[in-house]
């Protein structure tokens, strides 16, 4: 399989929930974020993240190193994201929890959702 076609179909896996449906409350404050996941990994199929309160994220989607950083902008997750060495952009995205589940929801809540356990 190439490179490409690998990368399509991690793109689709992360845009596919994994959790069941439950009620997500959205996070309103980087700080309720950063209790959220510091100290832990983000999980989902192929991928690791770990999202440090310094504003670094690091960690594997596939067999790729994701590097990243990120900032907290009127009640949004804002993250620059660099995958495998492809620039995945800047994008500001609305950030729901329930328990050990979290759901990014991009461009400010309209976009794509991907969601993630909290290991």
């Amino acid at each position: 399989m190439t490179r490409l076609a690998l990368i399509a179909a991690v793109t689709v896996v992360f845009a596919l929930p994994t959790m069941a449906a439950a009620e997500l409350k959205r996070i309103e404050s980087k700080t309720e974020f950063v209790q959220l996941v510091a100290g832990k990994t983000l999980a989902r199929p192929l991928v690791r993240l770990q999202v440090n309160p310094n504003g670094q994220i690091s960690g594997r989607g596939a067999t790729w190193d994701v590097t990243g950083s990120w900032t907290w902008q009127n009640g949004f997750f804002c993250r620059d994201l660099n995958w495998g060495g492809d620039d995945l952009g800047y994008n500001c995205q609305a950030v729901l929890a329930d328990g050990s589940d979290l759901r990014f929801v991009a461009d400010q809540g309209a976009g794509d959702a991907a969601d993630f356990r909290l290991r």
